[in-house]
């Protein structure tokens, strides 16, 4: 099981769809949501993984990684990310994160443009909720901790049909919820209420998808189509969904992640090089 160690705490990682001989594949990254861990991207991976060779981590504090003392900042969470990529000899991979892995990607296409190809956000927005409404949901974990929280969240993350369809989906989804660390949950949050990129997101040159659910009470299909408005070179795409719309709809979250991803995926910089 791979992690990276850093000072304070470590990072969970797993890598999967290794290079066939020599035909190598481009490297793609996913970017967890607050409070879930790398699973929420298996199906991804699983319709992915001919294609691309794909990196997923545990943020601090969720899934495996341990998690560093609160607060944490949104360049904290981005760093990790680099800090990640550098321990591996990545140079350049696609990105693909979920709303607060979205709010991620963002601050990496501002920041580090150059080390991403392109970049998928998704349920997200350039300032997710208010400082207040974090504030007052650090207090409430702080209280009464995460199982305080898993009615709102699976109504806020799925629509009821999906979940009649399929429990176990949903059952494991929040089972990786109530298992985030207190601490991690709590310093993501404070990221949250302090992370701001509407004044920067015009700074993003790389090819941006902007992926909403269109039943998300959270990000709505609006704060998504900001996004694309707002960047060099942005388009946005609505799915059937609420929050976790990857998971909700997966095939065409898939297939519409393949298509924008593809017309990059024989570029050198971002392959997986194959041994001689």
């Amino acid at each position: 099981m791979p992690f990276l160690d850093l000072p304070s705490y470590r990072l969970h990682y797993r890598i999967d769809g290794d290079a066939d001989g020599c035909q190598s594949k481009p490297w793609l990254m996913f970017c967890n949501s607050l409070g879930a861990d790398l699973h929420m991207w298996d199906a991804q991976v699983a319709g992915l993984g001919p294609h691309f060779r794909t990196l997923r981590y545990d943020r601090r504090g969720h899934g495996l990684s341990s998690a560093p003392p609160p607060p944490y900042a949104l360049s904290d969470l981005g760093k990790d990310a680099l800090a990640l990529l550098d321990a591996l000899e990545i140079e350049r991979v696609h990105f693909c994160g979920l709303s607060i892995g979205g709010l991620t990607g963002q601050w990496l296409g501002i920041h580090a443009g150059h080390r991403l190809g392109k970049i998928a956000v998704c349920a997200t927005s350039a300032k997710i909720g208010t400082a207040e409404s974090w504030i007052a949901r650090m207090e409430t974990v702080r209280a009464s901790g995460l199982a305080a929280l898993t009615a709102g969240t699976v109504e806020r993350w799925f629509t009821p049909g999906f979940g009649t369809l399929e429990p176990g989906t949903v059952e494991n989804v929040l089972d990786s919820f109530v298992a985030t660390s207190i601490d991690g949950y709590i310093g993501c949050c404070a990221a949250l209420a302090g992370g701001d990129l509407r004044d920067d997101i015009e700074r993003i040159a790389n090819p941006l998808l902007a992926v909403s659910g269109d039943n998300d009470p959270v990000c709505p299909p609006s704060d998504l189509a900001d996004i694309a408005a707002r960047v060099q070179q942005g388009r946005h795409l609505s799915l059937p969904g609420r929050h976790i719309v990857n998971v909700e709809s997966a095939q065409a979250f898939n297939g519409a992640l393949l298509e924008f991803l593809g017309a990059e995926a024989s570029s050198p910089s971002n392959r997986v090089r194959c041994s001689d």
